[in-house]
């Protein structure tokens, strides 16, 4: 495989890591170690710090065989770049770009006005947040944070409905980033913001060029929450689960 010589693979999420808000299996918990036992790892996703917490990190923690040492080799950039934390006796943050409360309250209010706008049937049930602040992105989840995954697969599986409210609410918030992300959800940052600028500021960081990188993700369609990586001139893989992403890592060592 031609990605083997690469110092640092960077990965999405849900979708590539694992399913939509699920915890890590694992079998991909031993092939992370695996990996991180010879290259540099990222983890970039829209979702909040804690959620990784929730979905990777206590797992890897506590796996077999792992170690501060490896741990200390990862880096986690939640909300689409917009933040990075390293590991080094402790989760430390390195940077986030954070919005005013102002700013929040906008968007908040813009994207509200932009759904009713679009014609897009609301859900008659909410499983926890739908408008949650992550501090340095605003996220839209369609049927709340808590959603069961069958029902989130099935609300919008063509990402036409998500489609329709970001084309309303880009006239109205022309100063930032307005992305589709995770399988129910629209990511609002500042300008600029998206995983090309995280990825940017990790080669910077740590001192690696682009080329000495690759990018695995399962959105990297035209729209797509992860296409914007290929600004950076990454070589990258499209992925379509995590077991396609843990075939992927077996060949790459």
């Amino acid at each position: 495989m031609p990605y083997k010589n690469k110092k640092l693979i960077i990965f999405d999420l849900d979708g590539t890591l694992t399913e939509s808000k699920s915890p890590i299996k694992s079998g991909m918990c031993q092939e992370l170690n695996r990996l991180l036992a010879e290259k540099l790892v990222a983890i970039i996703s829209g979702c909040k710090f804690e959620q990784f917490k929730k979905q990777i990190l206590r797992y890897l923690r506590f796996s077999n065989q792992f170690n501060d040492k490896l741990l200390s080799r990862l880096y986690i950039l939640p909300t689409n770049g917009a933040g990075m934390w390293q590991f080094d006796n402790g989760w430390k943050n390195e940077y986030q770009e954070n919005l005013s409360n102002e700013e929040c309250e906008e968007i908040i209010e813009k994207l509200k006005k932009a759904i009713d706008e679009s014609k897009v049937k609301k859900s008659a049930v909410l499983w926890g947040e739908q408008f949650e602040n992550r501090g340095s992105q605003i996220t839209f989840s369609a049927l709340g944070q808590e959603a069961p995954l069958v029902k989130k697969i099935k609300w919008d599986p063509d990402k036409l409905k998500r489609y329709r409210i970001q084309k309303m609410l880009s006239p109205r918030l022309p100063q930032y980033t307005i992305q589709i992300g995770g399988t129910t959800s629209i990511d609002i940052t500042k300008q600029g913001i998206d995983k090309a600028y995280g990825i940017k500021k990790l080669s910077k960081y740590l001192d690696i060029s682009i080329c000495d990188m690759l990018f695995i993700g399962d959105s990297l369609q035209k729209g797509g929450n992860d296409a914007p990586v290929k600004r950076t001139g990454i070589d990258w893989l499209s992925v379509h689960s995590a077991e396609e992403t843990k075939k992927i890592i077996q060949k790459i060592l």
